[in-house]
């Protein structure tokens, strides 16, 4: 099996670096244009199955990234991004940093430590929902020998390169957070997964946000 993991494209409130979390931010017109410029690379890539968070950032992504196909496109609530809750749509940039919790910045620095806010998810709760999708995938009989296109979120991407590559909850960040519409291969051999390709993109105007 093979999997192609990407991030959505670029949304307002990634401009504006405000934690996005769970809130159903749609695409901006620019995000849109980075999953058509994106669509070329991947017209090639014979998907059997695509997955895709539920939240519209992501299944446009997926849409856009595979327009012309017609293969149904399933919504995944484990590919969900990681809930902020009382504090998503508050911003995370440090010149405009309105989170009242100091210790969330143990969210970037110290994941191991960190607490979330209220109606919010814990690293380990998302790596739960995460893995028990990852197990189920890689189980999946009739996909042993396919190509699926998982479409997701920033932290949630990070999630699921920790749990392949084994990395300790401290490593959460490991690489990085992937930029908008870059994408990454991954092929799963007898249930042991292998990252082939990490976080390539495939325009001119690389985007780094949340």
């Amino acid at each position: 099996m093979k999997i192609y993991l990407i991030r959505h494209g670029e949304t307002d409130w990634n401009k504006l670096r405000r934690l996005q979390g769970q809130a159903d931010i749609p695409l901006n017109e620019f995000g849109r244009q980075l999953a058509r410029e994106t669509e070329p690379a991947l017209r090639n890539v014979p998907f059997d199955r695509i997955y895709t968070s539920p939240l519209k950032r992501a299944r446009e992504t997926a849409e856009l990234v595979t327009a012309g196909r017609n293969l149904p496109i399933i919504e995944e609530p484990r590919l969900k991004e990681m809930g902020f809750g009382e504090f998503e749509g508050l911003c995370c940039r440090e010149e405009g940093w309105n989170i009242p919790d100091p210790g969330f910045r143990d969210f970037f620095n110290a994941p191991e430590k960190y607490r979330p806010p209220k109606g919010g998810e814990s690293f380990q709760q998302v790596s739960d929902r995460l893995e028990s999708f990852l197990k189920e995938l890689y189980a999946t009989e009739e996909l042993q020998d396919k190509t699926v296109l998982l479409s997701t979120h920033g932290a949630a991407l990070c999630g699921i390169l920790r749990l392949i590559k084994k990395n300790p909850m401290e490593r959460y960040w490991d690489g990085g957070v992937h930029k908008n519409c870059a994408v990454t291969i991954v092929e799963v051999k007898d249930g042991k997964a292998t990252i082939l390709q990490e976080a390539v993109t495939y325009y001119n105007e690389a985007v780094e946000d949340w």
